[in-house]
């Protein structure tokens, strides 16, 4: 995810900038920049790539100044380059803004700001803030950006700038994170703690819908609103390594806890204002290409294969097409068959997957249309592939994936949403039922995160074993298979999935006393036949934790102990169950005392075949 640093004060504000950003590397970023106020005005560097690149362009010329703001992107409008890169400004150079998350109505400000002759020159969302900003300002930059905010629609945390108040530093933070440090003399804002911690230990929080104007001596709070607010200072006593965690004790915990924010910056600008339908402008198929498909190939990759699953469940009920998944080591391997009514789906993490890579390049070979489902753009998968739907999940440190892998689910659900608009399968009534649905869970996963504690003791529990299964049908079963990977990545304990269908196939000879099963029960349609196949397991000694949706009274009457899920849409349900299973997966791990973000002989992007 991006970072933020921002500095008002008595020093030269270009060092203090350059260290911040670096202290926020560990969150990933392609490029860099800073913008400061100077005796020539506001003066603005940045460089795609590392802070390196950066600092090069600053040794040349040196921006010397007591105000400034910086920022490492993460890309998600437009490519990574130098014009994309953050600080942006408007015309006249007058305003910077440096901008964390995503403005989900951008192209309808940018079109309204080109008709009033704002000519814009980067591919991002966050220019058209820099832009709206100068076109409300009437000599105080606070109300300029009050007006501009109520305009903006989307998750955003803001640094804002203008040559002509250089003695003031406006912050804002909607739906993401944003903190203000008090020093002596001097203030700072950063997207998180590490990146002042050097500086100050004295920070404000700034909580969704509130603001901060700083000087260098003061600092106010108050609503988006202008509402003035008073609140306790909160003092760091963190490392800095914790300080890169945010207070987790790993990257692992931090990104599970980070998911509903990567939920609601997947959906983001993808969802039509009035919530009734799927905008995909990533997209380039035309409606008859997209009739004229016949068949899909999803293909991956381990958790992301584990995506594609339920992808294919999604698609096939949604948008009433057939579709195949194949992991990519073995797809090229087995002469598929592919033609130009094929299209070819491949889902990579990092975009950098050599096996997803090599089947993305037989498919386009044979002439397939090719779909990416990626979270890295400019990576060799998003180059290559026709079309790609990033995930804006932002990086992930921890090898085994979390929220990369829910973030795909996301995509999976509005891709299968819109190729059913555009197929005419399901009506418009059922799409907005669908998509309201999914407007829903980021606030359910926080539901499920509260209870997490629930999760420690049985986790520990199953850390005595040496052995576990988990069980389900349907979407069930897809997500069990991820529940088991996450769990043998990171705990080292032996597990396995199964179709609960399968259990009498063989599987039965190896349930023994006492030994764990995570039985996965979401389904409605598929309720009664789990239940008496987690009978079976119970029969000969099974220990069954079931995961259930809220109100699911039968279910409980066969499991020896529960977790319960917020009640959601049958197709839905992987965003949700997956979630305690991440967390079974990690206490299980801290219990048995291993490296939860290194787990052994793993690495978090397999760039070999």
């Amino acid at each position: 995810m991006c970072g933020i640093v921002g500095y008002i004060g008595k020093r030269n504000s270009q060092e203090i900038l350059l260290e911040g950003l670096k202290k926020l590397e560990y969150r990933g970023y392609d490029s860099a920049g800073v913008a400061v106020y100077t005796a020539d005005g506001l003066q603005i560097k940045k460089a795609k790539g590392r802070i390196a690149n950066l600092e090069s362009k600053l040794d040349e010329t040196p921006l010397s100044g007591n105000v400034g703001i910086g920022h490492t992107r993460w890309a998600t409008h437009g490519k990574p380059s130098d014009v994309n890169s953050h600080p942006h400004t408007d015309n006249s150079l007058k305003f910077s803004v440096v901008h964390n998350g995503i403005i989900e109505n951008y192209i309808t400000l940018k079109e309204e700001l080109i008709e009033k002759g704002h000519v814009f020159v980067s591919e991002t969302d966050t220019e058209v803030i820099s832009h709206l900003i100068a076109s409300l300002y009437e000599g105080d930059i606070l109300k300029a950006v009050q007006k501009a905010v109520k305009q903006m629609t989307g998750a955003f945390a803001l640094g804002v700038l203008t040559e002509y108040e250089p003695d003031r530093l406006v912050a804002v933070r909607q739906a993401s994170p944003l903190i203000i440090g008090i020093g002596e003399g001097e203030n700072f804002i950063g997207s998180d703690i590490p990146a002042i911690l050097e500086y100050t230990r004295n920070v404000f929080i700034l909580n969704d819908g509130e603001m901060a104007l700083l000087t260098k001596d003061s600092v106010e709070l108050m609503t988006l609103e202008g509402n003035f607010i008073s609140r306790e200072m909160f003092h760091v006593d963190w490392d800095i390594v914790t300080a890169e965690k945010a207070g987790f004790d790993h990257f692992m915990l931090k990104e599970i806890y980070d998911q509903p924010k990567a939920y609601r910056d997947t959906m983001g600008s993808r969802i039509s204002p009035d919530g009734r339908s799927v905008v995909l402008k990533e997209i380039s198929m035309t409606p008859e290409q997209l009739r004229s498909i016949n068949r899909v190939h999803i293909v991956a990759c381990g958790t992301a294969y584990h995506a594609g699953m339920v992808g294919k469940y999604v698609i096939e009920k949604l948008a009433r097409i057939p579709v195949e998944t194949d992991v990519a080591s073995e797809y090229r391997y087995r002469s598929p068959i592919i033609t130009k009514d094929t299209l070819v789906i491949v889902v990579s993490q990092s975009g950098e997957t050599a096996d997803t890579l090599a089947a993305l390049r037989e498919a386009k070979r044979c002439g397939a249309h090719v779909l990416a489902i990626t979270n890295v753009v400019g990576s060799s998968v998003a180059r290559e592939a026709n079309d790609i739907i990033t995930t804006w999940a932002g990086p992930e440190i921890a090898v085994a994936s979390t929220k990369a892998y829910t973030s795909q689910l996301i995509a999976f659900y509005l891709l299968g949403l819109y190729m059913a608009q555009e197929l005419g399968t399901q009506t418009a009534e059922e799409v907005a039922a669908v998509i309201a649905a999914m407007k829903e869970l980021p606030g359910q996963v926080e539901e499920i995160l509260k209870q997490s504690d629930a999760l420690k003791g049985v986790a520990g529990e199953m850390a005595k074993h040496d052995n576990l299964f988990f069980i389900g049908r349907g979407l069930d079963y897809a997500v069990a298979l991820e529940g088991s990977l996450k769990l043998k990545e990171i705990s080292y304990i032996h597990s396995e999935a199964y179709a609960a269908g399968e259990l009498k196939h063989g599987t039965l000879a190896l349930i023994v006393e006492d030994i764990p099963v995570i039985a996965l029960a979401t389904q409605h349609e598929l309720l009664e036949k789990t239940v008496s196949n987690i009978k079976e397991v119970k029969a000969r000694g099974a220990n069954v934790l079931g995961i259930a949706l809220e109100g699911e009274l039968e279910l409980q009457k066969s499991v020896d102990s529960t977790f319960v899920i917020p009640k959601t849409l049958d197709l839905l349900t992987p965003a949700l169950s997956v979630v305690p299973l991440q967390l079974i997966s990690y206490y299980a791990s801290l219990a048995r005392g291993n490296d939860v973000d290194k787990p052994r002989n793993l690495a978090k992007s397999v760039t070999v075949e």
